[in-house]
């Protein structure tokens, strides 16, 4: 039953972001008329509800850190798959956490349009990652949780299930209009990536399970704060680019050029 519950609960982003699919495609037509006039320039804001999740996600994490059932869940469900488990060494997680990004780039040079251009897309992505990045680092060093291992105290949050989440709920936002599959892809990798966290004994539970709150919130955050950013940085200036394959000296790569 404790495997079942680490699955349940690792994959809860995962359902729970389907939740918020279906209610999205309940809203009325008028009310995603009316964001859209007044979004027109750019990114659509998350309402404040949509935080919910990720915001339920770090305080199941933030409750582990104190003496209670969640902590001892953490400690008997590590004890469990290192016992059944503990020559496991697969480390994809070190690249899975990457795959919701990259497969935005592959998508957009296959001819899949995202919501927003390479350019304002590549900007909301590093600012996702950079908030997400921020946040758990400082985290990480205030909590000082030791890992499973003993590696080192930097337990709490996951910083890789951190990123993939980031990543996941970023390609959600960019392509869930062209299908709700590719999000649901971006958040499979992320999930198993948080999965594989525990198998290698990296992190407990709740490491894994606030690293995918802390990851959705960057994100969602990031898409709240760009259309400001981005005016104060460029005005009403507009920015063409190009970015083009190109293939030299045995080795392929991608060309950019960019004007104010």
């Amino acid at each position: 039953m404790k495997f079942f519950s680490i699955i349940l609960i690792a994959c809860l982003p995962g359902l729970t972001f389907a939740q918020q699919a279906d209610s999205l495609k309940r809203d009325s037509s008028m009310k995603a008329l009316k964001i859209s006039i007044v979004n027109s320039r750019g990114v659509n804001p998350p309402q404040v509800k949509s935080f919910i999740v990720p915001a339920v996600l770090i305080t199941y994490g933030l409750v582990s850190l104190g003496n209670n059932a969640i902590r001892r869940l953490d400690i008997s469900t590590q004890a469990e798959l290192h016992e059944d488990h503990p020559t496991f060494g697969l480390h994809a997680d070190d690249l899975l956490q990457f795959a919701p990004g990259v497969a935005f780039y592959a998508l957009n040079l296959s001819g899949v349009k995202s919501k927003h251009s390479l350019v304002d897309g590549t900007a909301l992505y590093v600012l996702s990652e950079a908030i997400m990045g921020g946040s758990t680092f400082s985290v990480k060093h205030i909590v000082g949780r030791e890992r499973p291992n003993g590696a080192d105290n930097f337990s709490f949050p996951s910083g890789h299930t951190a990123n993939a989440f980031a990543a996941a709920e970023f390609l959600n936002q960019e392509y869930r209009d062209v299908s709700p599959w590719i999000g649901y892809a971006g958040y499979a990798a992320a999930t198993a990536t948080g999965v594989l966290r525990l198998y290698n004994n990296a992190h407990w539970l709740s490491d894994v399970v606030a690293g995918a709150g802390f990851g959705i919130a960057s994100t969602k955050l990031a898409y709240l704060i760009y259309p400001h950013l981005k005016k104060m940085v460029m005005g009403k200036q507009t920015m063409k680019y190009s970015l083009v394959p190109m293939y030299q000296q045995k080795a392929a790569g991608l060309s950019f050029s960019g004007t104010f």
